[in-house]
């Protein structure tokens, strides 16, 4: 497929960018009005990051990335969607976040386009790796972004998960495949009903086993891996809404992980 992966994905998020900063999925005026993004385990995971700088390749809106410039690190956004940064740059003004700096560039070029910086915090993830064809190029930047003593932090949807179909649990999708999954979807996630045009999209499904071991040969030291038994979306009708805006199978249901989060250091 060359890099037609990148030209239909840009093209489906560059034409959701307007309609996710209007859906009330984002809450933009919510996090203007002194919001976050951040999941609590994220927070406790990740730890102070006051006086850190942190960059968040495939930031997206940045809401993630200026929550933790709310939290007091020096943060650098990326995202392949110009549009998508525009409103990151503009949030961050209307937030009064005026420190925080958004670069258009895709992950691959991260490295390039930042001028070869490093960053004591590299934070990512949550539907992320799911757009990316090689995961063991991405591990590679990754760690050349942190820096002497730095961090490197994960929040992802687990790859388990990613099997079922999408109302009910019942195994519809290979956990093993090294080929593309294409799909073609109006809408989004975040606006079900929105009208769009561009509408084909290419992701791939990195097991975990994939992911960590691509991640250590990229010359990190991993800390701690957690699994995790919710998400932060209705991934099924079925799932409950938990008091910390969380979702939940049912009481009753046998458990699954649904997220994995995970810390890896500098040698």
């Amino acid at each position: 497929m060359s890099e037609e992966w990148l030209a239909l994905n840009r093209a489906l998020w560059d034409e959701r960018v307007p309609i996710h900063v209007a859906s009330a999925f984002y809450d933009i005026e919510g996090f203007r009005a002194g919001g976050s993004t951040l999941r609590s385990f994220e927070v406790e995971e990740v730890g102070e990051v006051a006086g850190l700088t942190l960059v968040h390749p495939q930031c997206h809106l940045g809401l993630d990335t200026l929550s933790w410039a709310r939290r007091g690190a020096h943060v650098t956004g990326l995202d392949f969607s110009r549009p998508a940064i525009e409103a990151a740059r503009k949030l961050g003004t209307d937030a009064g976040l005026n420190d925080a700096e958004f670069v258009e560039s895709d992950v691959y070029r991260a490295l390039e386009v930042l001028g070869g910086r490093q960053f004591d915090l590299v934070y990512t993830g949550r539907g992320a790796l799911n757009w990316l064809p090689d995961v063991e190029q991405w591990a590679r930047v990754m760690a050349a972004l942190v820096g002497p003593s730095g961090r490197f932090y994960l929040a992802e949807f687990h790859p388990f998960a990613h099997v079922f179909a999408e109302d009910e649990l019942t195994v519809a999708y290979p956990y093993f495949q090294a080929e593309p999954f294409e799909w073609e979807e109006p809408g989004s996630y975040a606006e079900p009903g929105a009208s769009t045009v561009h509408n084909r999209s290419v992701e791939w499904n990195h097991g975990l086993g994939a992911v960590v071991s691509a991640l250590v040969a990229a010359g990190l030291r991993l800390e701690f891996l957690h699994e995790h038994d919710h998400t932060v979306e209705p991934r099924w009708p079925f799932l409950e809404r938990s008091a910390d805006g969380n979702y939940r199978l049912p009481e009753g249901m046998p458990s699954l992980p649904l997220m994995y989060s995970l810390l890896a250091r500098a040698p």
